[in-house]
């Protein structure tokens, strides 16, 4: 099959670029005929909360990237356009996770559709935004008036897609595995590197840290913790005003206990925070799935999520670790059960036999097959 897949990609960063590239490196393994179209603008400077869009590094190998699309060039719609509509293959993959990229693929799906061949697919990352603005649903409503068929990775967005399209085709299959970030590394070696304390425990949160992920709720629970050993590594480049949670920290008195690392983590350290740490921390307050959830399957690590949207659906509670109410009590008596009753291994165990599931040719050939 001939597949084109429009979404991010290098030397744009983040975890939909990495995902796409990802999908793209299983459909070329299974012997399909596969490319990205990728943004050569993916958002004005004035919108994006962080430091760059872009990472550095080598790109991704075996993988022919274009970078073709402008998300505010109505222009470059329609030249993408083209250039897929004559190109007429047989699936068109489509990454949606805002409804800002709704003009500019609405656009795009309605010309290729007129090809009269090409199978339309959008790979739904999030439907409605975790902070929604006024139009999203109308927006969303457009663009699926040109898909043939939507991919949700958890029940909550399969349900916000029936929601404003109920006669929508959807198909519902885990996130896979991030499995692109190498193996682990002696947990020496990692505390080495991140130059922390290789005596103590460690709850890592990891990715860009915004209002919804919840880093207030893991703040708290750890001012009520009674296990003294354990730290916090917060990952992540902050999307929020830093001092907002530096302060919360100062005024538990947990400045020696929390340590932060207000950055982007680039590809190769990644597995350096995996393997130090000792369970994976999503407080999240609102959700639909994580890609921080398969980052922690493919190393092999316990978690601890609160309930909502899909997280619990893939997190099986006190098998592979805890799914907990959005308190900071709660939360704080399960990190205790699992550090004083020594429950790293057998939740480990677990994860190992429970991410088999999460494979990227069973994602592909949901693609493929329906």
């Amino acid at each position: 099959m001939k597949i084109v897949s429009i979404g991010p990609a290098f030397p744009l960063r983040g975890g939909i670029a990495d995902f796409n590239e990802r999908c793209t490196q299983e459909f070329l393994k299974c012997g399909h005929d596969a490319e990205i179209i990728s943004y050569s603008l993916q958002y004005p400077s004035f919108l994006f909360p962080g430091k760059t869009q872009y990472r550095t590094g080598e790109p991704p190998e075996n993988l022919f990237i274009s970078s073709l699309l402008n998300s505010i060039s109505p222009f470059s719609w329609f030249r993408v356009a083209k250039k897929i509509k004559r190109q007429k293959p047989d699936i068109l993959c489509v990454h949606i996770w805002m409804p800002f990229f709704v003009p500019a693929l609405a656009t795009i799906c309605a010309q290729v559709k007129k090809n009269k061949h090409t199978k339309i697919v959008a790979i739904c990352h999030n439907f409605i935004p975790h902070e929604p603005r006024f139009g999203d649903k109308f927006l969303m409503s457009r663009f699926l008036k040109h898909i043939d068929m939507c991919v949700a990775m958890s029940e909550s967005v399969m349900q916000d897609a029936r929601a404003i399209s109920p006669h929508i085709k959807v198909v519902q299959t885990p996130h896979p595995l991030y499995d692109t970030f190498g193996e682990l590394v002696p947990r020496a070696q990692a505390c080495e590197f991140l130059q922390i304390d290789e005596s103590k425990q460690y709850i890592l949160f990891f990715g860009l840290v915004r209002a919804y992920k919840g880093l207030d709720l893991l703040i708290d629970a750890c001012a009520l913790m009674k296990t003294e050993s354990v730290h916090v590594i917060v990952a992540g480049e902050f999307y929020d005003s830093p001092h907002i949670y530096l302060e919360r920290i100062a005024k538990h008195g947990l400045q020696h206990k929390v340590i932060v690392k207000n950055e982007f983590i680039s590809h190769e350290q990644v597995r350096y925070y995996f393997s130090a740490a000792d369970i994976i921390a999503q407080t999240y307050h609102t959700a639909t799935q994580s890609g921080i959830t398969q980052i922690a399957y493919h190393f092999e690590k316990p978690m601890l999520v609160t309930n909502v949207g899909g997280l619990s659906e893939i997190v099986p509670h006190n098998k592979v670790g805890y799914v907990c109410d959005k308190n900071p009590q709660k939360i704080a008596d399960a990190l205790d059960d699992f550090f004083s009753n020594n429950r790293a291994e057998s939740f480990s165990e677990a994860v190992r036999q429970y991410k088999k599931q999460f494979a990227w040719d069973v994602f592909c050939s949901r693609i493929l097959d329906e």
